[in-house]
């Protein structure tokens, strides 16, 4: 038990790591292996063994800086090999209380699924192991030929449950227990937000980056088997053949030396060639599909049976069959969310089932207690005794870009609120962020508050005071309990002349340091964020974990708290810095205080400074950035980093010849690289700009960053390569093995079906010229999905298209379609400009839209699995931006003839709604009012186009006012459609001019029928406006003098027949009715 929590681990027990030795030497050090709200039965605490006491200090051995020749040389870790590495982590998590576990008997996709993490994670029960586990993944298969890529690969995981306070320093230890200088290289911990749909699991953390190259997972668990767990685990997963490959300095996993004289492809590259061969030529798909219901059932039975791990053993099984089919080829978007949910399911009722026998056991391992929150204390040091400067500092572990921006947006209002209430004043305001800070600066905030009076009546004077004007006890009474004396109350009468007494109380203002201790942990608390976290026992959720707190008030410190944490003065630097604390005097020095540990704390600053070094190191190269990587890339690196360094690397220029999207996503959103281009801003240059983080070692990181752009290049150009040996046309019979849905066939049939609505549609859209054009790029538009470069790179998925099309000599036009089917891909980004690009790109939506809702496949209020918003929106956008006009209702008819399942009017009627639905938020979202939309899509919902031109139609003429046509039209269609509305108007009813009585119906009579002369269903609403104006008087006159309901039934039936028709007037181009004021 003493391996799986130990409470506090003393300095003189810790094992001869110097990394582990230094940081336990500050108070914030001991805090590492302190646990103090563990409980376990059966406690014994017990040192390290003397053998891992004794061993040889790991940070002796680490890598030299740079050599020669510029490249990185590993010197002492050079000798390092793979068996070691593994032994090296092993030793270090033993000695900091981990139990060292066993690979799981069966193929596992990941650490993860191991159920030394999936079952432990669950429940209230301590639980601290590592262990190394082989990870299998099928479609990561490469028969051994890429250099970075393998079907078996080796990770080493790391499940820490409770939180032990400082995890991260904890992580970066084992790095230094590999040899690895963490103060030269470039350490970093980049967003990274993991989910298993499989297992029903997600959490938040990072991906751990070392020079640009991806080396750990790391994850604070926050729900399992679909519930939210009460104790989150932080779950650490090394990729070693990663490390590895850096520590050792080679390029091919194949290379490293697994042990002194051994190397691992002399070990295992017969393995990962055969098995890449079965994953991805040889396994038998109908063999895996019965496999995968036959552990299905298994799983079923057993948890029937009542046995959790079998049953879980049985889920791992049928998951790694998914995963083979998947491999194959064999898995549609539809199947991967039928098999994901079966999955799931049986996740979730193993982890119940498991959950129950623990607690029927006992927990044997005892339970996880809250964290008790510190006990509240009072400022500490000299009192300001006049204005000074406010700091109020959270410490966490790197916050996402994203997130950092929100807080920021709500501190600058809380702050100045918070203040307000507390009636401090105060100078001027900054907030800023860094990756590891939030801070409030405020400048002269009062010492003291302002004191307030408070006028309180008393009893009415008749009471207050006995018949000889003495005070009473109501009086007495009264002064007492606030605070006054008899003779300061005063006499005054109310509104009714009753006479009471009233007081004056005085509140003194407290001193600021004090309420401020009260007061700002609530502000902490109460910042709120798109995905918080729990991370400790008090249940306080932040975005990413809180590790310390700064307030300031001039030299007072202010402990106020929040999860479980204590305010002081103590502020952090950088992780690879010289400071690993700072201590603050008092809140003005705070700024030069971070400034002399190398902090930026500005964001403006940091971008500033990232970008003038940034742009200057291209130049230096005859290079630039082009100005829109300001906004696409810019704005991220600047919350990567809080002390920006600047390093420009160099890539082969053969790598030129790859397609420069695929360079340019690889650089800008794989590795937060700049790409620098040529001066005219179209060509590459062989160059990229990083922005590290700290005073690196600026040849070891530009060597890493080097090898890992190197790397990804390397996996772009094998699978470019590949995919050229044969024509586009060529990977069409390979969209066959993919289903699109069980009852919709696969990708290649939609592609069919996709190909024959084309005439159809061009008929409906007046686009008849494009067909020919769009009939060939809708044949081809999803055959680069079945290439290797946009399995791996899915975003590609168009560009590609166009790209090989051409390549293979089809014509241009046909190609820019087949690029432009795709568009748009998401919120913001271009849509189809082409004709042809248009008819492909809703043609497909229609056909995915009108298929799944046939299927039973519609979104729902919290799941749209198939991304139809997306969809229809996409479809819409490409629509309305075009001018292209379309009747939807025969559109999805058309589409709904083609489908190979029944899709009834119903379903079209279904779809239609629901494309109406996303119209209507679109229009709302461009500017025009809800009830301008609604009035207009009640009657043009079918044509989005018109509907969207006539939404800022209509909207430009409300916006008008009492000025415009529109308040005086809507009153003279009003009163007539209030009339018929509700009364029993018979169609056959015609007006008889010969039951005209009075000129005003004569006058009305001839004013409907000029202007139903010049209506169209089709007009827009200004034109609409002019003619239905010449209504205006004639209407008005008409019911001065004009008694519609009269006795003679004759004369009413023609008098009622005229009102609606003129009633009618607008349909099919406004519903007046939904407008405010009709």
């Amino acid at each position: 038990m003493a391996l799986l929590c130990r409470p506090y681990v003393g300095i003189s027990n810790i094992s001869g790591y110097r990394c582990l030795d230094r940081r336990l030497r500050t108070p914030l050090g001991r805090q590492l292996y302190r646990c103090p709200y563990v409980h376990v039965r059966n406690q014994i605490t017990t040192a390290p063994s003397a053998a891992a006491a004794e061993a040889p200090p790991a940070s002796g051995q680490q890598l030299s800086t740079s050599s020669s020749n510029g490249a990185a040389q590993p010197s002492g870790a050079a000798t390092l090999t793979f068996q070691e590495a593994v032994a090296r982590l092993q030793e270090y998590w033993a000695s900091v209380g981990c139990a060292v576990w066993q690979p799981f008997n069966s193929e596992v996709g990941a650490g993860t699924m191991n159920p030394a993490t999936f079952l432990r994670v669950l429940g209230p029960e301590p639980w601290r192991v590592c262990y190394v586990e082989p990870s299998v993944r099928p479609d990561d298969s490469r028969y051994g030929d890429n250099p970075n890529r393998l079907q078996q690969h080796t990770q080493f995981q790391v499940i820490l449950k409770p939180d032990p306070g400082r995890p991260q320093e904890l992580y970066l230890g084992s790095l230094e227990a590999l040899g690895i200088d963490v103060r030269a290289h470039d350490v970093r911990f980049v967003e990274d937000n993991w989910e298993n749909p499989t297992l029903g699991a997600w959490g938040l953390g990072w991906e751990v980056w070392m020079d640009g190259q991806e080396v750990t997972q790391y994850t604070y668990f926050q729900q399992a088997a679909g519930q939210a767990l009460p104790v989150p685990s932080v779950e650490i997963t090394y990729g070693l053949e990663r490390i590895l490959t850096a520590l050792q300095g080679v390029k091919h996993f194949k290379d490293i030396r697994y042990t002194p004289t051994v190397t691992y492809g002399e070990m295992l590259l017969q393995n990962e060639y055969e098995m890449s061969c079965y994953n991805l030529d040889n396994a038998h798909v109908p063999s895996q599909q019965q496999l995968f219901e036959l552990h299905q059932q298994e799983a079923k039975r057993l948890v029937e049976a009542g046995l959790p791990i079998p049953a879980y053993g049985q889920l791992l099984k049928l998951s790694h069959a998914f995963n083979i089919l998947d491999a194959r080829g064999a898995v549609g978007v539809t199947e991967r969310a039928t098999c994901f949910a079966a999955m799931r399911s049986l996740a979730r009722q193993i982890a119940w089932l498991w959950m129950k026998k623990r607690e029927e056991l006992g927990h044997p391992l005892g339970q996880v207690g809250a964290l008790s929150p510190p006990a509240p204390a009072a400022p500490q040091g000299p009192l300001a005794i006049g204005p000074a400067d406010l700091v109020i500092e959270i410490g966490c572990e790197e916050l996402p870009p994203a997130e950092a921006t929100a807080a920021v947006a709500q501190l600058r209002q809380s702050v100045p609120n918070l203040l307000e209430r507390l009636r401090l004043g105060h100078g001027e305001i900054t907030v800023e962020s860094t990756p590891r800070r939030l801070a409030a600066i405020v400048r002269s905030v009062d010492c003291v508050q302002s004191s307030i009076e408070e006028k309180i009546r008393g009893p009415p004077a008749k009471a207050a005071f006995g018949p000889d004007g003495q005070p009473t006890k109501a009086l007495t009474g009264f002064a007492a309990k606030n605070g006054v004396s008899v003779e300061d109350v005063t006499r005054e009468a109310d509104a009714k002349g009753t006479e009471y007494v009233w007081a004056v109380r005085k509140q003194q203002g407290r001193h600021a340091a004090e309420v401020l201790t009260e007061e700002v942990g609530a502000l902490v608390g109460g910042l709120s964020f798109g995905k918080s976290m729990r991370w400790n026992g008090t249940g306080a959720a932040f975005s990413r974990p809180v590790r310390w707190l700064v307030g300031l008030h001039g030299e007072t410190a202010l402990p106020f708290s929040f999860a479980g944490l204590q305010a002081g003065r103590t502020t952090r630097g950088l992780r690879n810095g010289v400071q690993a604390e700072v201590e603050v005097a008092s809140a003005s020095d705070y700024g030069d205080a971070l400034q002399s540990a190398g902090i930026t704390l500005g964001v403006s600053q940091r971008s500033s400074q990232i970008w003038q070094d940034a742009t200057a190191a291209a130049a230096e190269v005859g290079g630039v950035i082009p100005e829109a990587a300001r906004e696409a890339l810019l704005q991220e690196v600047t919350h990567l980093v809080e002390a920006p360094t600047v390093v420009r690397g160099d890539f082969s220029r053969e790598f030129l010849q790859l397609p420069r999207e695929v360079l340019v996503m690889v650089m800008r959103k794989h590795q937060r690289y700049f790409p620098v281009y040529e001066a005219s801003g179209e060509a590459l240059l062989p160059h990229f700009i990083t922005v590290a983080n700290g005073q690196i070692d600026v040849p070891t990181v530009r060597t890493g960053n080097e090898a890992v752009l190197r790397a990804r290049f390397e996996d772009a150009q094998f699978f470019y390569a590949a995919d050229l040996k044969q024509p586009l046309e060529a990977f069409l019979p390979k969209l066959a093995g993919t289903q699109f849905h069980k009852d919709l066939g696969n990708l290649l049939q939609k592609s069919e079906r996709v190909t024959g609505l084309i005439r159809p549609l061009a008929e409906l859209t007046g686009l008849t010229e494009a067909g020919d054009v769009a009939e060939a790029a809708a044949r081809l538009a999803r055959a680069d999905l079945a290439t290797s470069l946009v399995t791996e790179m899915t975003g590609l998925a168009g560009t590609m298209g166009r790209h090989y099309a051409l390549q293979t000599g089809t014509a241009p036009d046909v190609a820019e379609a087949i690029f432009e089917a795709v568009l748009p891909r998401n919120a913001g980004d271009a849509v189809p400009r082409t004709p042809a690009g248009i008819l492909v790109a809703v043609a497909d939506r229609l056909d995915s839209l009108v298929g799944l809702f046939a299927a039973g496949a519609a979104p729902s209020a919290s799941a749209d699995p198939f991304a139809l918003r997306r969809s229809a929106y996409g479809m819409l956008e490409a629509l309305v931006s075009n001018g292209v006009r379309l009747d939807l209702n025969a559109a999805l008819t058309a589409a709904a003839a083609a489908q190979p399942m029944p899709a009834d009017a119903a379903v079209v009627a279904a779809v239609l709604e629901f494309v109406t639905r996303r119209l209507e938020q679109l229009l709302v979202d461009g500017g025009c009012g809800a009830e301008v939309v609604r009035a207009v899509l009640s009657e043009r919902g079918a044509d989005p186009y018109a509907a969207a031109q006539s939404a800022r139609d209509l909207q430009a003429c409300s916006s008008e006012g009492e000025s415009g046509r529109l308040p005086r039209v809507m009153a003279a269609f009003a009163r007539p459609t209030r009339i018929v509305r509700g009364k029993e108007v018979d169609a056959g009813w015609t007006v008889d001019e010969s039951r005209f009585e009075l000129e005003e119906e004569r006058a009305l009579w001839a004013a409907y029928q000029a202007a139903a002369k010049e209506i169209r269903r089709d007009m827009s609403i200004p034109d609409f406006l002019q003619v239905a104006e010449g209504l205006v008087q004639p209407v008005d006159a008409y019911f001065e003098q004009v008694f519609v309901m009269c006795d003679d039934e004759a004369t009413r039936q023609s008098r009622l027949a005229l009102l609606r028709d003129i009633a009618d007037l607008p349909s099919g181009i406004v519903n007046f009715a939904l407008l405010p004021g009709f």
